[in-house]
């Protein structure tokens, strides 16, 4: 679990897991994906049995271990998965949240339909309400989207289907943390 007095060492991007969309096995592209610089990983994978999902985390944990990385599952209180103000203001009076992500900001292949895109504008209006570090989700696949995520005031971005369908996850990773 990462606490609130971590937030200096807050990641620049954060990676949802996401099977279903993954082009190899998990273990191998999360490998890759923190060969290209990713530190910090959420496993989702809700549906998995409770025995399997805990053999993915292991997997998961040796590949960023490797690099002094971090797996989180996404029911870690540490992250809040907020939709709106209301929500990311409830996570910022939680003391246990370290970090918040904000979605969706663009319109996104890996939940279409999953209500309208907030934008970029109040993305800006709801980052600056609230004292945690907001990470953008949703749609965030180009590194000029994380530019204008990052102008808008947002701390980083969280991305799962992008870097799940790479074709070279470690290239994604590095573009969208140069970005």
């Amino acid at each position: 679990m990462v606490a609130p007095d971590e937030a200096a060492a807050e990641p620049g991007l954060i990676v949802f897991t996401d099977r279903q969309q993954a082009r190899r096995p998990l273990p191998e592209l999360i490998a890759m994906a923190a060969d290209g610089g990713a530190r910090v990983v959420v496993l989702r994978e809700h549906d998995l049995p409770r025995r399997r999902r805990l053999k993915l985390a292991a997997d998961l944990r040796a590949a960023l271990d490797a690099v002094g990385g971090r797996l989180l599952l996404e029911e870690d209180p540490a992250l809040r998965k907020c939709h709106d103000l209301d929500s990311l203001c409830a996570a910022a009076a939680d003391d246990t949240v370290a970090y918040a992500t904000l979605s969706p900001i663009f319109p996104t292949r890996s939940k279409p339909g999953y209500g309208p895109p907030l934008g970029l504008a109040a993305l800006a209006r709801m980052a600056l309400a609230v004292p945690i570090p907001v990470y953008a989700l949703g749609g965030v696949d180009t590194p000029a989207r994380v530019r204008d995520c990052l102008d808008e005031g947002a701390a980083g971005v969280a991305v799962m289907g992008a870097v799940m369908r790479a074709e070279d996850p470690a290239r994604l990773v590095k573009e969208l943390l140069y970005a």
